[in-house]
């Protein structure tokens, strides 16, 4: 998953601790790269707990979890978390499929299954 704001993909993480931390957007779980961490509003457009405005929220099966408070939300609609108007939903990073399509032909040496 690339960082949300940037596009910038992770490498092969090494052991530790990882500099990418987690957030959540229009109920969508997002990345944020250390470089966009290092600009001083890289948390102003993510979604804020309803309970206590933190925006370290983690999205899993279905539930939006904070973990500051340890509210757990079922999202009913996108935006439904984040204080003020719902935003559009995240798009997912451009080209993907297809880059994952052309590893898949590099290494099994065919064209991927359809």
């Amino acid at each position: 998953m690339p960082c949300y704001r940037c596009g910038a993909r992770q490498v092969d993480p090494v052991r530790g601790h990882s500099p990418w931390r987690r957030g959540v957007k229009s109920d969508e779980q997002v990345l944020v790269c250390p470089g966009c961490q290092a600009s001083a509003d890289w948390t102003a457009d993510l979604d804020k707990c309803r309970q206590c405005g933190s925006v370290h929220l983690v999205r899993r099966l279905g539930e939006v979890e904070c973990r500051d408070c340890g509210m757990t939300v079922v999202p009913d609609e996108p935006g439904s978390l984040s204080v003020g108007p719902a935003r559009p939903a995240t798009a997912r990073a451009p080209g993907l499929s297809e880059e994952v399509a052309l590893a898949l032909e590099r290494v099994l040496g065919r064209g991927a299954a359809r």
